[in-house]
């Protein structure tokens, strides 16, 4: 049996936090720069270069890439063969996101629902458990921020309207969505289980690499004709136009009720700070 203490949770969520708020990964910043060969529009073109400069800037400076410094969003898999020393992994995270937004002096976002009061430490973190086997916890992190948030959508579908109604979907979430989610954006879908769970996968799919291909060739296929379609829409670049409006498209299914087949659109913006460690 592993022994993780507290400390070591709450220190790795506060390297997370910090590192994340000032530097793109790899995945995204090479993402962009294809965009920038892509892209039609010169407005599109500069947009795309003064976000590609904003990471450098952010990176070289350590400066938070953008003023919403967003909630702290958790996955967490946690080994069967391990045991938490000194309390609850919810706690150290908890405390590992108040120290994290603290020293990195970012913005904090959670507040009341209805008071509107700020909570003053973005506590808080919302956090997803998945239990599975051997001796590693791995935490992956997430700012997620209000713009991109705001614009994501689920939806009760009739399972007749198959995937072609499952496309229209998305395509039509985007449209919607126009400049609001600081687009080229990464759009994360998810497709089955239930109301909550569909909403769940869907941001767990933005968790994986741009660039990547989905293992399910099906699913391939479907994100692929949604890229292709939000990219016609004419969005582009922060609003500005062009076809650079998403950088990727990620699905994960579940099976649902035989009655039922949920759908949730989680969009994420060009800032997307995330991260990845295991203990």
């Amino acid at each position: 049996m592993k022994i993780i203490k507290l400390d070591q949770i709450s220190n790795a969520v506060i390297d997370l936090i910090t590192h994340a708020a000032s530097n793109l990964s790899e995945d995204v910043i090479k993402s962009l720069n294809n965009s920038l060969d892509i892209e039609i529009s010169e407005s599109g073109k500069s947009v795309l270069n003064k976000i590609i400069k904003n990471a450098e800037i952010a990176k070289s400076e350590d400066r938070p890439l953008c003023q919403d410094t967003g909630l702290a969003v958790f996955f967490v898999e946690i080994g069967s063969d391990i045991a938490i020393e000194g309390g609850t992994i919810t706690e150290s995270i908890n405390e590992g996101t108040r120290k994290g937004y603290e020293k990195g002096y970012l913005r904090k976002s959670t507040c009341d629902p209805l008071t509107r009061k700020n909570i003053g430490d973005n506590t808080p973190a919302i956090i997803h458990y998945e239990f599975t086997g051997g001796d590693k916890l791995k935490i992956s992190y997430a700012a997620k921020g209000g713009g991109s948030e705001n614009m994501s959508r689920i939806k009760m579908m009739k399972p007749s309207d198959g995937i072609q109604g499952i496309i229209d979907f998305a395509v039509e979430t985007m449209e919607i969505a126009g400049p609001n989610p600081c687009p080229p954006n990464i759009i994360g879908i998810g497709i089955g289980g239930n109301f909550e769970r569909s909403a769940i996968i869907a941001k767990k799919a933005l968790f994986r690499n741009i660039g990547t291909i989905n293992p399910d060739k099906e699913l391939a296929q479907i994100e692929q004709t949604i890229y292709n379609k939000i990219n016609k829409i004419g969005t582009g670049p922060m609003g500005f136009g062009g076809v650079c409006t998403a950088l990727a498209v990620h699905i994960i299914k579940e099976p649902c009720h035989i009655a039922s087949m949920p759908v949730a659109i989680n969009i994420e913006c060009h800032s997307h700070r995330h991260g990845s460690v295991v203990l």
